[in-house]
């Protein structure tokens, strides 16, 4: 509330006068004049002063608070509405980014499918040839079984010739061995179609809604199963795991950005490389890396590697969404991707996930 004074008298010598109503002309926050009745009493050095608004005022007064009351509900209502909208359009966003990373999968698996199906061919090749050695010797084995029973009522130096022939024949000796080395190898054969169609399984859920408390090595070593074939022409693989603990998170999406750096470090190697893999743990971090002797990335590229659709591969060869799916995903673990690389000397990618968790993990 603004006090205007004619200036006629000082201010001090106003408040001094005997004690009696004042009349004081004021202007309201409304911008509305007023004559205001006041009485004076001092405190200290100070003066405090007492009046009151005439009832027009007050009338004008309460009318601008219900008329602000009623803006304020508006608004109100707005945002609430302006509220339900925005968590509908990031329940869409959701679900579309959730087909984004499914799309992105099942271009990586049938990116992955040749090198997959040749991996899973050998093994199944030599197991059948293995069967059809093992048909010949059963045959044989029982070629011998039902000379035995023929010869087995007779006696005489003529029976035992005859058996004799019928063993080196069917040469016992050999079929003894070499039975026994085909089923090892049929078996490992198997075991090795068996990991491989179980990590492509564990590779395949990544909608799954499951949080759990995963092995992070052991992830990273299914990963590596499944993109071998795309890995075994181009680099040696060395391991450097360190003990970790279980780290709360959804195994199938880190596994798909545990892919999606393999697959690069593969494809910035030329020729010959090394790729390392390494793990451990700081404080309540775990990290895992993969590091290439590839070409490396200038300062520009770097920048930019986490943008959507970004790539430096020739057109065709990549959709420019892996690493930034990959960003994405450890972002919602409420861990980070650290990144290192000189241009001719390779890059390592280094993921960061809380061992707890993310403090709020998404639906």
């Amino acid at each position: 509330m603004l006090l205007n004074f004619n200036g006629e008298v000082a201010l001090s010598e106003w408040l001094a006068e005997e004690e009696r109503p004042r009349l004081l002309n004021v202007r309201t926050a409304s911008g509305v004049p007023q004559t205001l009745e006041v009485m004076i009493e001092p405190v200290g050095n100070d003066y405090l002063l007492f009046g009151e608004l005439n009832a027009v005022e007050q009338e004008h007064l309460s009318r601008e608070v219900l008329e602000l009351n009623h803006e304020l509900s508006n608004l109100t209502r707005e945002f609430a509405q302006s509220n339900a909208e925005l968590q509908l359009v990031n329940s869409k966003l959701e679900q579309s980014q959730l087909q984004l990373l499914q799309s992105e999968k099942m271009a990586a698996i049938g990116q992955l499918a040749a090198g997959v199906a040749h991996e899973i061919n050998n093994p199944i090749g030599f197991v059948n040839s293995n069967l059809g050695a093992l048909k010949g010797y059963v045959e044989e084995f029982i070629f011998l079984i039902d000379a035995y029973e023929r010869y087995a009522d007779a006696n005489g130096t003529a029976t035992d010739q005859a058996l004799q022939a019928v063993r080196e024949k069917v040469d016992i000796a050999f079929l003894r061995d070499d039975v026994v080395a085909l089923l090892g190898e049929s078996r490992d054969g198997l075991e090795r179609v068996r990991k491989i169609v179980q990590d492509l399984r564990d590779f395949s859920r990544i909608d799954s809604p499951d949080w759990q408390e995963a092995d992070l090595n052991a992830g990273m070593e299914s990963t590596l199963n499944v993109v071998w074939a795309e890995l075994k022409y181009k680099a040696e693989v060395v391991k450097r795991y360190g003990e970790l603990p279980p780290v709360r998170c959804h195994l199938g999406q880190i596994n798909q950005v545990f892919m999606n750096l393999l697959l690069n470090a593969a494809q910035a190697i030329e020729g010959q490389g090394k790729i390392t893999l390494s793990s451990g743990v700081e404080g309540l971090w775990a990290w895992v890396s993969v590091e290439d002797t590839g070409n490396g990335m200038t300062p520009a590229v770097m920048k930019r590697i986490f943008e959507p659709f970004f790539t430096t591969k020739p057109v065709g060869k990549g959709t420019g969404l892996g690493l930034s799916l990959a960003y994405d995903m450890v972002k919602k673990h409420g861990g980070r991707i650290d990144v290192t690389s000189e241009p001719g000397q390779g890059t390592c990618f280094q993921v960061w996930l809380p061992v707890a968790g993310p403090e709020t993990p998404p639906a």
